[in-house]
């Protein structure tokens, strides 16, 4: 049987969201405390229902719970649950880390922002002036924040556009692509198990000069990303820029 101290000796840290079992950090975390041979330090899957459910979760591991991880569909939602926000993402307007102070205080930041560019950067050439952003989620406004910082010019495609920075499916033609050259999926189109899936956009439209970049790991290769390899465009999927970040987390969580 646990003592109560040894309990409280527990560093836990998690991943927040809804329908998470395919997660790439519980697997990620549990590694690397292995390999720094972290006994007391655990990651879980912390899968709620609803965001209302999150103060509850934090009551039953106050103790020991010193870090999260937040992914769809509470990036946004989970601002309002916060004492603090880091002024980059709180410009965002999404957090996917949070820090747990000593005194039960929390923090929110974004990595996403961090792991994306870091990622990007090495991919990027001089015609890579304008982007797509498919989606309009958490995901999609940290990518919005790293165009903003490169100076790369940016539309969110979506299907109900709700402003002048947004266009609609519909509106995508040849005109469109070729002016936009860099295409970046924030949306859950293509994820296992439902890899069919892609944004329905007219791919005939893209070519060589084009980069496609899928923030989906699982496959590695998307739908979205084989129909623009294709038609010869440089790919990329979400795995490293999940690596990024979740480093960074972990420095934000050891501050």
């Amino acid at each position: 049987m646990k003592t109560q101290e040894s309990v409280i000796k527990k560093h836990i840290f998690g991943l927040l969201g809804k329908n998470i079992s395919y997660s790439f950090s519980s697997g990620y975390f549990r590694e690397k405390f292995l390999a720094l041979e972290l006994v007391n330090y655990e990651y879980h899957n912390f899968d709620i229902q609803k965001i209302e459910d999150f103060r509850s979760l934090l009551l039953a591991n106050e103790q020991s719970l010193k870090g999260l991880n937040v992914t769809i569909p509470y990036k946004q939602a989970i601002l309002p649950y916060l004492d603090e926000i880091d002024k980059n993402a709180l410009q965002i307007g999404a957090v996917n880390t949070i820090k747990i102070t000593k005194d039960g205080s929390l923090k929110g930041y974004n990595t996403d922002a961090y792991g994306f560019q870091k990622s990007l950067e090495p991919l990027l050439k001089s015609q890579h002036t304008n982007a797509l952003i498919f989606g309009t989620g958490g995901a999609a406004k940290a990518i919005a924040f790293v165009l903003q910082t490169l100076n790369i010019d940016f539309l969110y495609v979506s299907r109900n556009p709700k402003n002048e920075k947004e266009i609609s499916y519909k509106e995508l033609n040849e005109t469109v692509l070729k002016r936009h050259q860099l295409l970046v999926n924030c949306t859950p189109l293509g994820t296992f198990p439902e890899t069919e899936k892609s944004p329905n956009i007219p791919y005939q439209f893209i070519g060589k000069e084009h980069v496609l970049y899928d923030l989906i790991y699982n496959p590695s290769v998307t739908t979205f990303l084989a129909n623009g390899k294709k038609q010869g465009a440089r790919i990329k999927n979400g795995l490293e820029m999940l690596q990024l970040q979740a480093e960074k987390s972990w420095q934000i969580w050891n501050l």
